[in-house]
């Protein structure tokens, strides 16, 4: 395959598609549609494999993405360009936002792009802005892109407006984590939260999104900052983003220990989506303190919260979607951030795996073992080889 191709060329790829919940993916070759109007194809350099990815595969979310390339937390280069795209050209690095913003939707308007109405309405039902797809198999038969997206493949055709510049230094496999694990984590903490400095935090859940929710709270200068998790390696990996005290979670009442440790927090931030955990975090702050729930929760999962005690103790609960801010100019941002030294995804990053190393990555998120793996599409591109098996 030739290094660059005219926009009007449809070309075939490896990828990574899933046919149905509850059942392994497979890697296939597939067809990809060159960019319509508004749309870029990306030569993806690297994937982050992100818990909700396994959450589509697992069937925790709708039948109606299947049979879909998956991923959506990836970085690439840009290689053609559709119809009508102005302010990007062939060869610019950028990393990938699965809500392709129009900008212009009263939540655009108000500064929530990660709201925007047609971009969500896209990554919902994984299409493009127009609801067709640019994928197929090789029987012609189409194919959704996850999240608007579908980068566990060495092409995408995304939307232009799910672009994000990317500085030159960065490296790109560093760069895949930006565009949903760092905003989500750290827009957590910046935009919904606005922890402020000497704010006390506790973060439950500390996983790839964890953790960057700990450097986020490490960055705004909070203290204390209590990691809870089940596992010590986990934990001990918090203390390296940033946590100054950690938490068994399968201490008696972890919430409470939590309380005892600090007199109980400021905020608290649950990066897991499950109900025991939600009330882990809930327990564990303050009186007037305030809970941020950022993990991703499976259909039919609810929050129970002592309703006597939200009113008493005048807590609050909030969600944050995808950073609660505008995620291209933060992608942009964050990057900075870690050229500059002040954000460190690579510390995040247990495992480096080609693409025929996803079933493997999956399998150590659902065990729990280590923190967030990379897929690595293109090692020239990204900058660095997959670990040796």
């Amino acid at each position: 395959m030739s290094a660059a191709h005219e926009a009007h060329d449809e070309l075939t790829c490896s990828a990574y598609v899933a046919r149905a919940p509850e059942q392994p993916g497979q890697i296939e070759t597939i067809r990809l549609a060159p960019p319509a109007a508004g749309e870029v194809r990306v030569r993806i350099a690297a994937a982050g494999v992100c818990h909700s990815d396994l959450h589509l595969l697992d069937g925790h979310l709708s039948e109606d993405n299947f049979p879909a390339v998956v991923g959506h937390e990836g970085a690439g280069v840009i290689e053609a360009l559709g119809a009508g795209v102005e302010g990007w050209s062939v060869g610019e690095r950028v990393g990938l936002s699965f809500i392709p913003a129009c900008g212009e939707c009263d939540s655009c308007v108000a500064g929530n792009e990660n709201r925007c109405q047609p971009g969500l309405r896209a990554s919902t039902a994984s299409t493009m802005l127009d609801g067709t797809t640019r994928t197929r198999d090789g029987d012609g038969v189409e194919l959704k892109q996850f999240l608007a997206t579908g980068c566990f493949a060495e092409y995408a055709v995304v939307s232009a407006a799910a672009l994000a510049p990317l500085p030159g230094a960065l490296p790109l496999w560093q760069a895949a984590l930006i565009g949903c694990a760092v905003v989500t984590g750290v827009g957590a903490v910046r935009n919904a939260a606005r922890v402020a400095s000497g704010d006390s935090v506790c973060v439950v859940g500390c996983g790839g999104v964890g953790l960057q929710v700990i450097d986020g709270a490490r960055l705004a200068r909070a203290s204390p900052i209590v990691a809870v998790d089940l596992t010590r390696e986990k934990l001990d990996s918090a203390l390296e983003a940033g946590a100054t005290h950690t938490v068994l979670a399968t201490e008696d009442r972890p919430g409470r220990v939590v309380r005892e440790l600090t007199g109980g927090v400021d905020h608290a931030f649950e990066v897991v989506g499950r109900t025991e955990t939600i009330r882990m975090g809930w327990d564990a702050l303050r009186r007037g303190g305030a809970l941020t729930v950022v993990g991703l929760a499976p259909r039919g999962v609810d929050a129970v919260l002592s309703a006597l005690e939200l009113m008493t103790a005048e807590k609050t609960v909030r969600g944050s979607f995808y950073g609660s801010g505008r995620p291209r100019a933060e992608i942009a941002e964050l990057s900075q951030l870690v050229v500059d030294g002040e954000l460190d995804p690579a510390g995040t990053i247990s495992h480096r795996v080609p693409l025929d190393g996803i079933e493997s990555a999956l399998q150590r998120m659902r065990d729990g073992v280590g923190s967030r793996s990379v897929l690595i599409l293109d090692s020239a591109l990204a900058g660095v080889e997959p670990d040796a098996a």
